[in-house]
């Protein structure tokens, strides 16, 4: 099946439908050897490059999964220390690659989305999005009001001015205590440079949401479950994407076939 190709590179990771518009008008994307032109479409097995660079053409088929990253775990590919990587752990794919949604630092845990949808991980990842990012923090050390009302109107990092969308306080004990924050960019280790710009330092930080997606205390540390249906959905329009299409169903007719009796479902996870 043949698609757009500012489509397929879109899908690819490469950048928006409208900058890889860009690009074709600019001449800088070939197929087969040819320059490409703004609106053909074409298929799987065609060389296509970009300002001289190979890219694969992928199938069109969208998965998102989330994944619940440990402490100790990295985010990359390959460490040169030799640390483990969240991508040991992910499902293999037959065709394409996983694509990480932001990144967590090594001593971060939490929720991480990855997809095989390079348009919906930058979509999801622009700072226009405006999409959500929750996280759990453990602060070493008296917190006051008036740090809390600095936090939420404004602090200045070396890459410019950041605040916390919301903070709401979740107990704790002794010099710990636990807040919740939001955020609506993801800038690096922008969590723990806000605590540290007020002089305090972050003990524990666990990143409980993305966007509409939860991080459930079924998904244990080091393991991964599918998004499908109305959370996938959901996680399209915040990236302001149509919903998924669904395969459709073949009515039925005649008499309905009659249960089988005994036997165990598959209840595996595919």
């Amino acid at each position: 099946m043949s698609e757009k190709l500012q489509k397929v590179l879109a899908r690819a990771g490469l950048g928006s439908r409208r900058e890889i518009e860009e690009w074709i008008r600019a001449g800088r994307v070939k197929v087969d050897g040819r320059v490409a032109t703004l609106g053909e479409r074409v298929e799987q097995g065609v060389s296509v490059q970009v300002d001289g660079r190979p890219v694969a053409v992928r199938s069109a088929v969208r998965r998102v999964i989330a994944y619940h990253k440990p402490v100790g775990e990295v985010c990359t590919r390959r460490d040169p220390d030799g640390r483990s990587t969240m991508f040991a752990a992910l499902p293999r794919l037959r065709d394409g690659r996983w694509v990480a949604v932001g990144r967590l630092d090594v001593n971060t845990a939490g929720l991480i989305l990855l997809t095989t949808d390079g348009e919906l991980a930058n979509r999801l990842m622009h700072p226009g999005s405006g999409v959500e990012r929750e996280y759990a923090v453990r602060v070493l050390g008296a917190v006051s009001g008036d740090t809390l009302h600095r936090l939420r109107e404004g602090v200045e990092l070396d890459d410019g001015p950041a605040n916390f969308a919301t903070i709401r306080e979740a107990g704790g004990e002794g010099a710990n205590r636990w807040y919740h924050v939001t955020l609506k960019e993801g800038r690096k280790r922008e969590v723990r440079r806000l605590w540290e710009a007020v002089g305090l330092r972050v003990s524990r930080l666990i990143r409980v949401r993305f966007g509409p997606l939860r991080l459930e205390r079924e998904l244990r540390p080091g393991k991964w479950r599918e998004v499908t249906g109305r959370e996938l959905d959901a996680l399209l329009a915040s990236a302001g994407l149509p919903p998924a299409e669904r395969p459709s169903q073949p009515r039925r007719t005649g008499r309905p076939r009659r249960p089988r009796r005994g036997g165990a479902g598959s209840g595996g996870r595919r």
